[in-house]
């Protein structure tokens, strides 16, 4: 049963819950029939948590194969309601785009230009040359975009006005006519201003990210290094000896520490494999050696532009999927490898760690986690590093993987703001749980900053894309969420 301390907390978040649900529905009203579809989009992805928390309240445990339906439900239905929203938003466009040009027809000035009108009121001096500068305006039409205003900006130029098509086919037609027009000396970014209207932005080339430096690779060389000894540190120490005091015992500790340095690879080919599908260049990976863990990951910057959201989130999604995916089949595998005098006794409480672990330990160990010491294949640690280090960046922070795919589905707002809640709540657990501390430290002073814009930042990811980084986040969670004594004890962990 539930403990007096565990019921006020499984309230509180199911008030907090409909409190945000109830908001959206305010906001969303006014918006007619977009507004509720893209609610209830919201519902959907929160009813299996709402569903599972208010059924724990009241005594009532989902296990999770019972969870992972509700998510693949609520994925199908999300991207269902998906489809919905967006015929309907295409419907709204059409009918805006035949009122605006029957208004453009009728108008004196459609007699006698086709062109975009650009206003004479330019903020500042242009640094952009004149000649380059007239190219450029020529580049917009009534049939794309309609330019109304050119601003400075940096070493460029934004050109406000609107937007006359879908983005993905008026930003192709755009950067196509500029290449055709002045080469790669310019590159161009179709983005929303600050009033979230559309606006174009162009920015000599010579902009781009710089490529990696050779003291840059020395030091990612050093990094590496350092990862590949504290990944064998942390075998040493998880079988009870420091690998650095008795090197001789090196043997000892190679199979853990050579797990945990695979699952360290596969995510960064994954991020790899992606990024070159995408013609993105990324910057040797970065190591961050951690002796609890073996590495807390890597860091890796992007060396060129990313083309659009889409790319941004497959990129970002890939190196967890990957590493990931390799850590879930070393831990099921170990599991079931499992037997009384296996090379690991761990103690129970250590499947009380994780829901995920300890749901999944469970289903295949069964009364066995009873026991004070439970036997354990040694792939079910290196399958358990693989998972924390996977879910640890998947948090929805900064340029960690986590940040960069809630910055694709939900723009670069909604990533600030997941940023300064993930810190706050790293603050909060780093409390009482020292890995918790240092990995705030690690963000705040190395990946607090979001991503810089993708060329066309309007264009969305589509549902099934939300609905997997939706899936990534909650296995995140499910990762890192211990379990609480009550629901370890209902589910048969622990003495």
């Amino acid at each position: 049963m539930f403990t007096s301390s565990e019921t006020p907390i499984i309230g509180t978040i199911l008030l907090v819950a409909l409190g945000i649900l109830g908001w959206g529905f305010y906001r969303a009203r006014p918006f007619g029939k977009l507004g509720i579809l893209a609610w209830l989009q919201s519902v959907v992805l929160m009813a299996p948590w709402l569903l599972f928390f208010g059924l724990f309240a009241t005594g009532i445990y989902i296990n999770i194969v019972g969870i992972l339906f509700l998510v693949v439900a609520s994925a199908g239905l999300y991207i269902f309601l998906g489809r919905q929203l967006r015929s309907a938003g295409q419907d709204a466009i059409l009918r805006q785009r035949a009122t605006q040009r029957l208004a453009a027809d009728s108008s004196p000035q459609a007699e006698n230009n086709s062109q975009p009108v650009i206003s004479e009121l330019q903020i500042g001096v242009l640094p952009i040359p004149e000649e380059d500068l007239n190219a450029i305006k020529g580049i917009f039409g009534i049939d794309t975009f309609f330019a109304t205003e050119t601003i400075a900006y940096q070493e460029g130029a934004i050109f406000k006005g609107n937007i006359r098509g879908e983005p993905d086919e008026v930003y192709n037609r755009l950067t196509t006519s500029l290449k055709e027009r002045l080469g790669d000396r310019y590159r161009l970014f179709l983005t929303e201003n600050t009033d979230g209207r559309p606006v174009v932005i162009v920015l000599p080339s010579r902009n781009e990210p710089r490529s990696t430096t050779l003291p840059q690779k020395v030091f990612a060389g050093i990094l590496a290094v350092a990862t590949i000894a504290t990944s064998f540190e942390t075998a040493g120490l998880l079988q009870n000896f420091d690998l650095f005091a008795n090197p001789e015992r090196f043997t000892e500790a190679l199979p853990i520490g050579a797990g945990i340095l695979t699952i360290l690879v596969a995510h960064e080919i994954g991020h790899w494999i992606l990024a070159r599908r995408h013609q993105v260049r990324l910057s040797w990976p970065f190591f961050l050696p951690a002796v609890q863990i073996g590495s807390f990951g890597a860091i890796t910057r992007f060396e060129s532009l990313v083309p659009n959201r889409k790319a941004l989130f497959d990129i970002a999604l890939a190196g967890p999927a990957v590493g990931g995916i390799a850590s879930l089949l070393m831990l099921i595998v170990g599991l079931l490898l499992s037997h009384p005098g296996s090379l690991f006794q761990l103690p129970n409480q250590f499947f009380q760690g994780s829901i995920l672990v300890g749901s999944l330990a469970r289903v295949v160990l069964g009364s066995a986690l009873q026991s004070p010491l439970v036997n354990v294949h040694p792939l079910v640690v290196i399958g358990w590093l693989g998972l924390v280090i996977t879910a640890l960046n998947l948090m929805p922070a900064g340029q960690l993987d986590g940040g960069r795919i809630v910055q694709a589905i939900y723009g670069r707002k909604t990533a600030g703001r997941t940023t300064l809640a993930t810190l706050i709540l790293l603050g909060l657990v780093a409390l009482g749980n020292p890995l918790a501390l240092y990995w705030a430290i690690a963000i705040l002073f190395l990946q607090r900053d979001l991503e810089r814009p993708s060329l066309n930042e309007i264009s969305e990811p589509d549902d099934a894309r939300a609905a997997l980084g939706l899936l990534a986040l909650f296995l995140m969670i499910t990762i890192l969420l211990p379990l609480t004594p009550g629901l370890a004890g209902r589910l048969g962990i622990g003495s």
